[in-house]
């Protein structure tokens, strides 16, 4: 019969006595990364946009069956929605997104992806550019994890695989689906998402807004044609469009608090065919994002206000006002709750240090993960950073952003501090409930 070493349970039990991180999580997170930067890769190298995410969800759904979960496909949209219950206790939440973005990829990665896909009536490339190929892998290995440390844990762990995060619609199609009155209102709401700017290793978090409302808006401006030679026989809307771009910047440098915040950008302006033809119509598409729901409705109103404005002044009539043209839906603002915001930041503390924990500033990028707390239930819910980027970036300074054909993740380093912490968090929020 072989001998126990002594050393290996002293250290267990030491485990045990000081708090420190549950035996063998370490172990078994670095055991398990060849499996998982080998998913995380074959995931980059498939990915699918908005909406059509079958075969991602697929795997994800044959993924958790193996290990033990109970499985629900096709919910809302692509949604996957998998349950493990271990017992009485909490109900918690851990959603990962699962879409990828229509971008022709420029990393030169070994495991690049070369697929195309049809978008907006041409055939363009598809890529994992906002990390969520690497929340996949940090949800799926903290599923394997805390399946393996079950003994540890009582509860029911709801795992939430989210179509059409790029969109804004994933989130509130698994609502609407009846998420909660099908599965149980969770206790508390965990994700995570993939920083292009914190190094690998490390996580961020922030309390209250986060991130912000998301909305797009769009201004109908209507004119009178002419030819371009013979200006003075239209009213421009070319240059009422502009006029419009132009004022719609002091709606945030006049009108609102200074110790407020908003973003006000012009993506787009669309109108006329021909160099020599004045149009008598032209198109703005804004993204406007906001925190503040009073700040939101006086920046509508602004809008509203100087569209009509400027047309009045260049001397359309009543009928032929610019349409605004505001959709009832939007993505929220994200609210990390503050109570659960300490709690995940003493569990990350614990498992990768203090100095690995940084407080990450409120971002005007939106997430619909937002939802899952703004529903009548008031879930408690954290949305914090993943660092993701490797060494050599971070010395040479050239940091893509999140949505550029160049950002990737260090894969290794980032899933294991990724499956560590929320590993760590879910077996505390099990375990120490007030």
């Amino acid at each position: 019969m072989k001998k126990l070493s002594i050393l290996p349970i002293a250290l267990i039990l030491l485990a045990f006595i000081t708090n420190d991180n549950p035996p063998g999580l370490k172990e078994l997170v670095q055991a398990d990364l060849p499996y998982l930067v080998n998913f995380y890769q074959t995931r980059h190298q498939n990915p699918e946009i908005s909406l059509q995410e079958k075969e991602t969800a697929k795997t994800l759904a044959q993924e958790l069956r193996a290990i033990g979960f109970e499985v629900t496909e096709n919910f809302g949209g692509y949604g996957v929605v998998g349950i493990l219950k271990n017992g009485n206790g909490p109900t918690i939440l851990y959603r990962t997104d699962m879409d990828a973005l229509p971008i022709n990829e420029k990393t030169e990665l070994e495991y690049a992806s070369n697929l195309t896909t049809q978008y907006s009536g041409e055939q363009i490339g598809t890529m994992h550019a906002c990390g969520h190929d690497m929340h996949m892998t940090t949800w799926l290995g903290t599923a394997r994890t805390m399946v393996k440390l079950k003994e540890q844990w009582k509860g029911t762990l709801m795992m939430i695989g989210q179509p059409a995060e790029e969109i804004g619609a994933g989130a509130r199609l698994m609502l609407n689906a009846g998420l909660y009155s099908r599965f149980g209102v969770p206790d508390y709401g965990i994700g995570l998402h993939s920083s292009p700017t914190i190094p690998a290793g490390q996580v961020g978090f922030g309390k209250g807004f986060t991130m912000a409302n998301t909305e797009s808006i769009d201004i109908k401006v209507f004119g009178i044609g002419a030819h371009g030679a013979s200006p003075h026989m239209s009213v421009d809307p070319v240059v009422i469009a502009s006029m419009i771009v132009m004022d719609l910047q002091t709606i945030v440098s006049r009108n609102l608090k200074p110790i407020e915040s908003a973003v006000i950008t012009v993506g787009a302006i669309k109108g006329g065919i021909k160099h020599n033809i004045i149009p008598d119509e032209v198109t703005l598409k804004l993204t406007v994002r906001t925190y503040k729901e009073e700040v939101r409705v006086m920046i509508h109103k602004r809008i509203k206000e100087i569209a009509r404005g400027i047309a009045l002044a260049a001397g359309m009539s009543e009928d032929k006002l610019p349409e605004v043209t505001i959709p009832f839906e939007f993505t929220p603002a994200n609210y990390n709750n503050p109570e659960l915001v300490d709690r995940l930041i003493q569990s990350a503390q614990t498992v990768i240090g203090k100095e690995n924990v940084i407080d990450a500033e409120p971002q005007m990028v939106g997430e619909d993960f937002s939802m899952y707390g703004q529903t009548e239930e008031k879930v408690p819910t954290v949305l914090f950073w993943l660092g993701t980027v490797p060494d050599e970036r971070i010395k040479s300074g050239f940091l893509p952003g999140l949505h550029s054909p160049f950002y990737y993740p260090e894969p290794a380093l980032s899933i294991e501090t990724g499956v560590s912490v929320v590993t760590r968090s879910l077996l505390d929020l099990f375990n120490q409930q007030t």
